[in-house]
């Protein structure tokens, strides 16, 4: 056992050394300039202190190799919890290009998926037949859609049908005319990926990213294993929004990852090794210019020229654009606790990955990038990352008066509710309160402030009932960002 102990240390004293290795040195930034890991410090301890962010992940790349890897602040700030690199944290829409960086290898492989090829063609029965597609009944605009079109943002379907008015798929332009990000053009390319080589998204990307590139802590869906280091998500306020425990793969967002893994991911494509130089250079090439003048909402059709300088356009999973040093390629990832934040840049093997607990960490990107990397030229107006030192005043939270509701009344309440095809919401109760609960991700607290009205006890959203003449709840409306979006209960 002591011989044990003693190997188990030396490793763990070897991971230290190699960790402060990554962030002892100087870095050098796009312009070639250089700054310490001092400055790194100061620079970034500050700004998430100024902007009220948890925990910050930062990975800076020089020559195509991590050059430096390290963690700030916490992952849980209940339990004082330090986030480290190995902290599982969700992904978001990180997601979406680790995604697409696979089907490009799918592609490398050949015979398995072709990029122009419709993709109604792989599928056993016309699209609209699919429950989840049924929407596209009698628009037969839906033949035209590629994998390369589902890729590079071009299938002409909105970002989720569940913020359309109707909370339907609809095809808004001919498919491959303009750009319009979109996470459902995403999952149709992962259920036609997953129908041809009939094996799901965990397993292709385990088998063509995870194991490759060294992502040992990385998965689509949560793993128990995950529970030894994870980070908790923040809201703007502070408020903690838990880990996303996600048991359904969702190539628009699920993936689990840490600081370490996703920095090993972007080193194998720097460097050229997964995907290879050629398979690189196909999903780096521009496929469609950007001219709309902001990413979302993503079919507003205002343009502008602000990003003509930059060339700004779209890969296959990557936003792109050019400056007098060097191509980039980036992408975001945002969901209601997360906010990170990648860009490289391909010859000079430059880049930085940026990963934060929070609602609040976007608004600090445009600080780090210039201050970290020396890089001006982020389409940040495009992107809406508004720097936190130019953010109205955050409004207060609304004070609320709770009250006791007869269990008995709660009881009517619990059932799942339907928002979309891909959205449930789960009413529970545990004693005398309510909890709701989004497909996979965490509960939230209900508190009652009617008989029939609700509040997040961790968000802004409130929940109201109605009942049919029996007494009978047939509807839930959930009240959120000025909307009411009615969900009827399901049998």
């Amino acid at each position: 056992m002591n011989s044990l102990l003693r190997r188990t240390s030396l490793i763990l004293a070897v991971l230290a050394l190699i960790c402060s290795s990554l962030s002892a040195q100087s870095i050098h930034r796009l312009d070639g300039s250089t700054i310490s890991s001092a400055e790194i410090d100061v620079t970034v301890t500050r700004l998430m202190q100024a902007a009220e962010v948890p925990g910050v992940g930062i990975a800076i790349f020089n020559d195509s190799k991590i050059a430096y890897l390290k963690t700030y602040g916490l992952r849980d700030k209940e339990k004082s919890l330090p986030l480290t690199p190995d902290s599982v944290m969700t992904a978001a829409s990180l997601t979406k290009a680790a995604f697409a960086t696979m089907v490009v290898d799918l592609v490398r492989l050949g015979g398995v998926v072709d990029l122009d090829k419709p993709v109604y063609q792989y599928l056993p029965k016309p699209l609209p037949e699919y429950p989840f597609y049924r929407d596209l009944a009698g628009d037969e605009r839906y033949k035209l859609i590629t994998l390369r079109m589902c890729l590079d943002h071009t299938t002409g379907f909105p970002n989720l049908r569940a913020f359309t008015d109707d909370h339907k798929l609809n095809i808004n332009f001919t498919p491959g005319s303009r750009f319009a990000y979109s996470g459902e053009g995403i999952l149709l390319a992962q259920f036609v990926v997953e129908t041809v080589t009939k094996k799901s998204a965990n397993e292709l990307m385990r088998e063509h990213i995870f194991t490759p590139d060294g992502m040992t802590r990385s998965s689509m869906v949560w793993e128990e294993r995950f529970d030894s280091d994870f980070a908790n998500g923040y809201d703007e306020y502070g408020r903690s929004l838990g880990p996303e425990r996600r048991q359904t793969a969702d190539a628009a967002g699920s993936m689990q990852t840490t600081l370490r893994d996703y920095a090993n991911f972007l080193q194998a494509i720097l460097d050229g090794r997964n995907p290879d130089a050629k398979a690189r250079e196909l999903m780096l090439t521009p496929e469609v210019q950007i001219y709309e003048k902001h990413e979302f909402p993503s079919l507003n059709t205002e343009t502008t020229d602000a990003n003509r300088g930059i060339k700004l356009s779209y890969g296959l999973g990557w936003g792109l654009y050019f400056t007098p040093h060097d191509r980039a390629f980036f992408k975001e990832g945002h969901d209601e606790g997360w906010r990170h934040y990648a860009v490289c840049f391909v010859k000079s093997g430059t880049g930085i990955l940026i990963m934060t607990n929070s609602s609040n960490g976007e608004d600090i990107y445009k600080a780090l990038l210039e201050t970290l990397l020396h890089n001006t030229y982020t389409p940040i107006e495009w992107e809406q990352f508004t720097p936190y030192d130019q953010l109205p005043p955050r409004p207060p939270l609304p004070q609320r008066k709770e009250v006791a509701v007869d269990p008995k009344l709660l009881d009517k309440y619990v059932g799942r509710y339907r928002f979309s095809p891909e959205i449930v919401l789960a009413i529970t109760r545990q004693g005398t309160t309510l909890y709701v609960q989004e497909n996979d991700e965490p509960k939230q607290e209900l508190g009652a402030e009617g008989e029939r009205r609700f509040f997040s006890k961790t968000a802004d959203d409130e929940y109201s009932f109605e009942l049919d003449s029996s007494g009978r709840v047939t509807t839930m409306i959930l009240h959120t960002d000025g909307k009411d979006l009615p969900m009827k209960r399901e049998e």
